[in-house]
């Protein structure tokens, strides 16, 4: 798991408002919610019975923007 350094923000009645991230460490969150994001649209599609295509015909839909 990667570290943090959050700054919590706080109103005058010591409500939570905000948290502050530096930079370096948002991206880093960002790329790992993309990564997550991902492995979850990989694993929903492999769920199932899977019909086999052939490569050519696979091929052909990826250039034609069928696929999905």
């Amino acid at each position: 798991m990667s570290t943090v350094h959050p700054q919590f923000v706080f109103d005058e009645d010591q409500h939570l408002q905000a948290v502050l991230l530096p930079v370096a460490e948002w991206e880093r969150i960002v790329e790992d919610l993309e990564e997550l994001d991902d492995i979850r649209a990989y694993d929903e599609a492999t769920v199932g019975p899977q019909d086999a295509v052939p490569l050519d015909q696979a091929i052909h839909e990826i250039d034609e923007g069928r696929v999905g």
